[in-house]
């Protein structure tokens, strides 16, 4: 949805989504094709391997990440997350910062327990490890750097 809103300098008020918006959606539609595409076989190679949560699960989206069903879906959710929140700025700033947060943690999770044991239920591997550490550094930094002007709005 689309509202008026006020620039933060100027005052001027413009129709149209603020690019925290836009960032948020783009966030929201790689999530919700990562999570669609965990489940194609082919696109996520040894897919008769894919298990519901846990590391026995071989199943590797592009042949490099570790996916599982919950895996996948936890794409999915964090995809219609993004485009929900995206509606308002204060909703968009909200999902950048917090699900940056949440991969910040995720990262943390990934390097601290041991991959062939039963605390990987996600399940990570080391390339999870890196993009959940990528995507905690992006989307804080575009939460912050472009929630600036709506923190002082």
């Amino acid at each position: 949805m689309s509202r008026p809103h006020q620039h933060p300098e100027t005052g001027a008020v413009r129709a149209g989504r603020t690019p925290l918006q836009l960032v948020s959606m783009v966030y929201g539609v790689v999530f919700l094709l990562v999570g669609v595409l965990g489940f194609i076989p082919g696109v996520t190679t040894g897919y008769d391997t894919l298990t519901f949560a846990g590391h026995e699960s071989s199943a590797l989206l592009l042949g490099v990440f570790a996916v599982s069903i919950l895996h996948n879906l936890v794409h999915l959710l964090f995809g219609v997350a993004g485009l929900a929140m995206a509606r308002t700025p204060s909703g968009a700033r909200a999902f950048l910062i917090g699900g940056g947060v949440v991969y910040l943690v995720l990262w943390l999770y990934g390097l601290l327990i041991d991959h062939g044991s039963a605390a990987n239920f996600v399940p990570v591997n080391a390339a999870d490890n890196w993009l959940h550490l990528g995507l905690a550094v992006t989307m804080i930094a575009f939460g912050v750097a472009l929630g600036r002007g709506l923190r002082r709005a």
